[in-house]
């Protein structure tokens, strides 16, 4: 390890159906010590073509912080940027593709939101079980609703089919040697700890930290405890490649 510290800019990509205000206290934070880029992944039908789209508004060395589908997208950027890339966090993401019957049950959910029952189909997609019990429960599923009306059905139909081919990141991981830090929601039933855990696992400098009182959107449910996290991940030393 060195001991460089630098500030470099901090690519923010949000997950399936949210915008900047998905990331906004860490923003608001961050953007006041280095630049802050945000790439929604809202206009393409696969990982790979989302990260092909945020090439084009990267700059020369960046770090990377994802949540849920915009994570897996920041995986394949740092994939495909590996130099580029001082380091990477990611929130609610899932290394692995999504099973058959997880993307069967996504159709219905996409002729649902074509033909008018989009706030249903987000529910489903993101049920209030899935956010930890708390003050700020009942505000970030009204935002969340808020966001993905503001986003519409095609968006969602999109994403959707993203989530679906989404690639199995295993081996690519297992080769990406930067530092990356794995912020899970202790209440998270989309993605459970255990499998965020795992991700952090496959990377040979992944460190996982769980939330408490935190679930799907660890972000907002607990904007002090992960935005302090990144704060120390960011100001931490790189690593000499």
């Amino acid at each position: 390890m060195g001991g460089q510290v630098v500030s470099d800019p901090l690519v923010v990509i949000p997950g399936f159906m949210a915008d900047v205000r998905s990331f906004l206290p860490q923003i608001m934070y961050f953007g006041r010590t280095r630049p802050v880029i945000l790439f929604l992944p809202t206009q393409s039908i696969s990982v790979k073509q989302m990260a092909l789209a945020a090439e084009t508004v990267l700059p020369k060395s960046f770090a990377l912080l994802g949540h849920g589908l915009g994570g897996q997208v920041a995986i394949e950027i740092l994939r495909r940027l590996p130099k580029a890339v001082s380091r990477i966090s990611l929130l609610a993401t899932d290394p692995l593709p999504e099973p058959p019957h997880t993307a069967a049950a996504r159709e219905a959910r996409m002729v649902a939101a074509k033909s008018g029952k989009l706030a249903e189909a987000i529910s489903h997609e993101l049920p209030a079980a899935a956010f930890a019990e708390g003050p700020r429960k009942e505000e970030v599923l009204e935002l969340l609703r808020k966001m993905g009306a503001d986003l519409g059905a095609d968006v969602f139909k999109r994403q959707s089919r993203a989530l679906q081919r989404r690639p199995d990141q295993q081996k690519v991981l297992a080769k990406l040697k930067v530092p990356a830090l794995i912020l899970a929601g202790a209440s998270d039933t989309i993605v459970p700890t255990r499998r965020q855990e795992f991700l952090a696992g496959l990377m040979p400098f992944g460190r996982a930290i769980v939330i408490p009182d935190a679930g799907h959107m660890p972000q907002l449910e607990q904007p002090e405890a992960v935005t302090g996290a990144l704060a120390e991940f960011l100001a931490g030393p790189l690593l000499l490649r």
